[in-house]
């Protein structure tokens, strides 16, 4: 059944239409692919991005037998908030329980997990605190869980450059920069994340109109201050928080993919202890030449190829 080769061309399949399903707290829209008797995989986008990352990789793992679900994060249109009330909070735990919550409210029992940046984290505590959910994933990042309880240490010149949008979220002018010049900032973000990818405007485009959601700015800028403690968390998630600052091991089998061109800095080549130690059951771990952070538009093959053999590894 599952045959494909890594870096195979895909075939263009069209989007299907948006779906839409409602949790306690969200109506989570969604793009799915495949038969319904399938074994599903939830696909999970990051930041700045949407569900479009995902157009080449789903209707992919559909044709090799699987049922692909590319998602929308709170946070980012047509996904929202069910009471107008709620807090607009983007702790990572509140991803991941969007993740779970999605999963039940569609009865999907087990599944498998694939993630980047956001969704790489989401991916990852779901995969931690709850291996019976989860049968494999995929964690374009590696590992990304955050401590939120302690302060951790001072970073480096190099790492603090590179994460300058995080300090300009903390700040009034960040705030008002992302809602003022949203596209301006995440267009930016684009090139200089991925610097070996030439995409579209119209691929851009098609992405951005997830961030004229009107959680998008609230959703953003908490998530940052929150992992930078500068923002409350909500009260039900604390005890969620203060295990994912013991740094739970990853427990499921698990596929790492890095995209060796990222802004972010290039990965270690090798695997080290502690990603051994933090993935006892880890199947494979690469750099992807060529692909920057997002990697499933970047590299769509070489995705689905890591899904598949997740998937294989845990039967």
């Amino acid at each position: 059944m599952f045959g494909m080769a890594e870096g195979s061309p895909l075939d263009a399949s069209p989007v299907p239409p948006i779906s839409v399903v409602r949790t306690g707290v969200l109506d989570i829209a969604y793009h799915e692919y495949g038969d319904r008797d399938a074994f599903p995989v939830i696909l999970l986008h990051g930041f700045p991005d949407d569900a479009h990352a995902y157009q080449e990789v789903a209707p992919a793992l559909a044709r090799q037998g699987l049922r692909a679900f590319a998602v929308y994060l709170r946070g980012f249109a047509p996904t929202k908030f069910v009471n107008a009330d709620a807090p607009r909070t983007a702790q990572q735990a509140a991803i991941a329980q969007d993740v779970l919550d999605f999963a039940d409210a569609l009865g999907l029992r087990r599944f498998v997990v694939c993630g980047y940046d956001w969704g790489c984290r989401a991916a990852g505590i779901v995969s931690a605190l709850h291996p019976d959910r989860v049968r494999a994933a995929v964690l374009m990042g590696g590992y990304t869980i955050q401590n939120t309880v302690t302060p951790g240490p001072v970073w480096d010149p190099a790492t603090l450059k590179m994460a300058w949008f995080q300090w300009y979220f903390n700040t009034d002018a960040g705030v008002r920069g992302l809602r003022e010049k949203r596209r301006d900032i995440c267009r930016f973000l684009w090139k200089d994340w991925s610097p070996a990818w030439q995409f579209s405007e119209e691929t851009f485009n098609a992405a951005a109109k997830a961030f004229d959601s009107p959680d998008f700015v609230d959703c953003v800028i908490h998530s940052y201050r929150h992992r930078s403690m500068n923002a409350s968390g909500e009260a039900r998630f604390e005890t969620t928080e203060l295990q994912l600052s013991r740094r739970p091991k990853i427990g499921v089998p698990a596929v790492i993919l890095h995209g060796a061109d990222s802004g972010f800095g290039r990965a270690a080549g090798e695997t080290t202890p502690q990603q051994r130690a933090d993935f006892p059951k880890l199947v494979a771990r690469r750099l992807i030449t060529g692909a920057g952070h997002f990697v499933p538009r970047e590299r769509p093959a070489e995705v689905v190829a890591a899904v598949l053999e997740a998937y294989a590894s845990s039967t």
